[in-house]
């Protein structure tokens, strides 16, 4: 099971971290992701690790969202930094194998 949670308003160039909590598996065995779906748009994805450790990142979000994870919590993070309006958006926290969606947590950014 995924359980995301974290989310909130964030003012234009404010930081938030999202937290997905990991139940059933071993975080460093299986590739998790994160992806976000704003209204009217399609799924699209954030930030990925793998079991291994390596992580990518989608254009829109390199060099500001870092995603990390705690092995021994179970814990996936979404750390997002300078978020911007276009960052608004229901976040969901993601396996790989089987494909697995958690339910997601909400990101509003707003003045």
């Amino acid at each position: 099971q995924l359980q995301a949670s974290g989310g909130g308003l964030v003012q234009p160039g404010g930081s938030l971290r999202l937290s997905c909590a990991v139940s059933g598996l071993s975080l460093d065995y299986h590739a998790l992701g994160w992806f976000r779906q704003a209204p009217g748009k399609e799924r699209e994805f954030v930030a990925s690790i793998a079991g291994g450790g390596v992580t990518k990142y989608g254009d829109s979000v390199k060099g500001r969202f870092t995603i990390s994870r705690d092995i021994r919590k179970n814990m996936l993070y979404l750390q997002m930094n300078s978020v911007n309006a276009e960052d608004t958006a229901v976040y969901y926290c993601h396996r790989y194998v089987p494909p697995t969606w958690g339910q997601g947590t909400q990101l509003t950014v707003s003045s």
